[in-house]
């Protein structure tokens, strides 16, 4: 079957299911504002620690957005649309992340956005593993997490900070398709607020900081 009639089929399968009730849905997430500051926006802050949290902050404005959080999810299910409704159909996240045997996420998503059916794509979808989930923590709770070898794939922060400002997958939040806003910024402005943030001491809101939006 082609690439195209994959995607199609995977839309019908979207238009049977129909869409969540609304119990099963999160909480809307509240618009985010479409730029990043530069770093340079930063260096006024005196107080090293006080400059890290704030560059953290605003790191945050992309951790937090719909295009990492649908594949962060708090549960073994992604959330998909700017609304961060659960996935439709049914998937699950399952051993690797991408997806259970019958229905992986490759099933309907390849490796490039399909916009005729609205079925996003790139070469390494999937979903974040269970301990990356970032989904309903605070952005406090989000930083620790990304700091904790445990909980980050195993990565120094040398490794994270090439993640962020590389990783292509990662850069599919600025390219996503049709229909879907795309993360503040750019990668490049993300990768370098992350890395200045890192380069002044990696330090966290408090673990109850909720990222003003």
């Amino acid at each position: 079957m082609s690439a195209r009639l994959t995607a199609a089929a995977g839309l019908m399968l979207l238009a049977i299911a129909g869409v969540a009730g609304a119990a099963d849905r999160p909480p809307a997430v509240p618009p985010i504002a479409a730029g990043l500051k530069p770093v340079a926006d930063f260096t006024a802050i005196r107080d090293r620690k006080a400059r890290s949290i704030a560059l953290f902050e605003e790191v945050g404005k992309v951790l937090q957005h719909p295009r990492c959080l649908n594949c962060h999810p708090r549960t073994d299910r992604p959330t998909q649309t700017d609304a961060m409704r659960p996935h439709m159909p049914l998937v699950v996240r399952a051993d690797t992340g991408m997806g259970a045997p019958g229905l992986r996420c490759q099933t309907c998503h390849h490796d490039r956005n399909f916009d005729a059916a609205g079925v996003p794509g790139n070469p390494k979808w999937q979903l974040a593993p269970a301990e990356m989930a970032w989904a309903g923590k605070s952005l406090g709770e989000i930083c620790a997490q990304i700091k904790d070898k445990t909980r980050n794939g195993g990565r120094a922060m040398p490794e994270l900070i090439h993640h962020m400002a590389k990783d292509e997958l990662v850069g599919w939040g600025w390219q996503p398709g049709a229909g879907r806003s795309p993360a503040p910024g750019s990668q490049a402005a993300f990768g370098a607020l992350f890395e200045a943030w890192a380069k002044s001491g990696a330090y966290c809101p408090a673990p109850g900081a909720v990222q003003a939006r």
